[in-house]
């Protein structure tokens, strides 16, 4: 159990290794056919496409964005994910909000499932208006 255990926490860290180089083919690769990706509670993307379609508005929307992994908790097919995401709103609106430049700096939860070796489930969790906040300052 303790192997399978720490497989899973290494696709985690694989997964958004590609994903923070923008190398989105590899990232698909991590994903289940049947793929869901819950930006926060109730808002399901489903697939590969809509994940990377989603990915991309960040990466499209800052300059110098990336995120770091802070802690990774794993405990069956669950993989816990804290991050630190920093960049420089200076590309594209994001949110509704026009860039002006300013550095946002935001942590981020995030709650994997593995099915078959793979992601099928992605949930986010963040706080919204603290982005907004730092955006509008």
């Amino acid at each position: 159990m303790e192997n399978f255990i720490e497989q899973n926490k290494q696709l985690a860290r694989d997964f958004y290794a590609a994903v923070n180089n923008e190398d989105y083919d590899a990232a698909s690769k991590y994903l289940h056919k049947d793929f869901t990706f819950y930006v926060q509670v109730d808002h399901p993307i489903q697939g590969a496409e809509g994940f990377v379609a989603s990915e991309k508005k960040n990466f499209d929307a800052f300059g110098e964005f990336s995120f770091q992994i802070l802690d990774l908790i794993a405990e069956g097919n669950k993989v816990a994910v804290y991050m630190l995401h920093e960049g420089k709103h200076n590309k594209n609106a994001i949110m509704g909000l026009e860039p002006k430049g300013n550095d946002i700096r935001f942590s981020l939860m995030m709650w994997l499932t593995i099915e078959d070796g793979k992601i099928i489930e992605k949930r986010a969790h963040f706080d919204r208006t603290d982005i907004k906040e730092q955006a509008i300052r």
